[in-house]
């Protein structure tokens, strides 16, 4: 697989959570940021041919990262991350120009499922 993945979330626990699973399904994490404005730079740095993107973060949130990225590149694959009950948010998000979105806890076969899908 080896697909090229920027992971985004303010919390440490849940980025490493999700290094994990995605090393362990065979991609390669090539950049990690902590808030929307951090997501921006390092992908700008690292061009990551997917992106998994927190919504609740803090300064600039996973939304406003969301349409930014978007701009910089209109073909880029964007995966929310987001909490149960978000679901007006990851509407929004879609509508934005989300790839898709999956639900915290991150399980081992959604990470495979969407590495698959996007490589």
């Amino acid at each position: 697989m080896g697909i090229k993945i920027l992971i985004v979330d303010d919390s440490a626990f849940m980025r490493n959570m999700l290094k994990n699973l995605i090393t362990s399904s065979g991609g390669e994490v090539v950049g990690e940021a902590v808030d929307g404005n951090d997501a921006i730079e390092k992908f700008k740095q690292s061009s990551p041919q997917l992106v998994f993107l927190d919504i609740m973060m803090p300064n600039k949130n996973g939304l406003d990262a969301l349409k930014e990225i978007m701009a910089i590149n209109p073909e880029a694959k964007v995966v929310m991350c987001t909490s149960v009950g978000q679901e007006k948010v990851v509407m929004e998000a879609v509508e934005a120009g989300a790839s898709d979105y999956i639900v915290k806890p991150f399980k081992q076969d959604d990470i495979k499922a969407v590495l698959e899908k996007y490589s």
